[in-house]
């Protein structure tokens, strides 16, 4: 029989994090739903449909802790407003400002034909693209 915590429980130590009571209540939440896009606030509201113990702070700390290790990626759609995606393999977005939706597009979909070279010292790491959407009219 599986742990209840036995998937997010190995994620955590394979990533070097300590698991914590927060870091699993969150992680669950966040990998054993699928792939998924949130926003702090968001996770922080299924933390407390969960009766999960934990605070806004720690629920942005979480989040940071889990992109800095490799779990998540963060996807800025203007400043101020971060997902965090827990689909970490290459792909890009349509955002849907109106509502807020992130959208996944995979990255054969889309063909980057040119980048400016990198400043000396620099390489191309990634490239991340996010389509803005607008209501049709």
């Amino acid at each position: 029989m599986d742990r209840p915590y036995g998937k997010v429980l190995d994620k955590l130590r394979n990533a070097g994090l300590r698991p914590t009571r927060q870091r699993l209540a969150l992680a669950r939440l966040l990998f054993d739903a699928g792939d998924q896009h949130v926003t702090a606030e968001h996770l922080y509201a299924l933390s407390k449909s969960a009766d999960a113990k934990v605070s806004l702070a720690t629920v942005y700390n979480t989040l940071h802790q889990f992109k800095e290790a490799g779990l998540l990626r963060e996807v800025v759609v203007e400043p101020g407003r971060s997902y965090f995606d827990t689909n970490i393999d290459n792909h890009h977005h349509f955002y849907d400002a109106d509502n807020g939706e992130l959208i996944d597009i995979p990255a054969s979909h889309v063909t980057v034909s040119s980048l400016p070279s990198p400043p000396n010292g620099k390489k191309v790491d990634r490239v991340d693209v996010v389509v803005r959407l607008s209501d049709s009219d």
